[in-house]
């Protein structure tokens, strides 16, 4: 597997210590959300492979550990909501409207990132999110080989 500079997971959903790590200094109330996004999407995609990036507060999410070439998502922590973000979220359909902007192209012009806040569990159990991260994991990321 290719070198990342973040710490490589790919143990699946039950090696979460780096994970715990990144999160254990925001309110436990933003904990369970971001426990929440996770399992969410290790639901959506059991061969996830995730990244954590201590320096920069941030894991992400995909099928290999290159931001913007193998992953689909990212997450960051904050003290009231977690921001969920898509490397290819102008190219999702978001029906429900969840994703502000339109997603600009940013990156060599290759990729139109969008984000959305999650300020409760009950954020990230909207159908509407799941069927975001389904189809972002069909989106510019190579298979994962499920």
């Amino acid at each position: 597997m290719a070198e990342a500079a973040g710490i490589v997971n790919d143990g699946g959903l039950d090696n979460n210590v780096e994970f715990q790590k990144l999160i254990e200094s925001v309110p436990p109330a933003v904990q369970e959300i971001a426990e929440a996004v996770r399992r969410l999407v290790y639901d959506v995609l059991p061969k996830t492979v995730e990244v954590i990036w201590h320096r920069q507060g941030s894991v992400g999410w995909g099928t290999g550990p290159k931001k913007f070439t193998e992953q689909f998502a990212y997450m960051m922590c904050y003290s009231r909501h977690v921001t969920l973000g898509f490397y290819r979220g102008g190219e999702l359909s978001d029906p429900a409207g969840l994703l502000p902007g339109t997603g600009n192209t940013q990156v060599a012009g290759t990729l139109s990132m969008r984000s959305l806040k999650l300020k409760s569990v009950q954020d990230v159990d909207q159908s509407a999110l799941r069927a975001l991260i389904e189809e972002a994991t069909k989106r510019g990321v190579p298979p994962s080989g499920d």
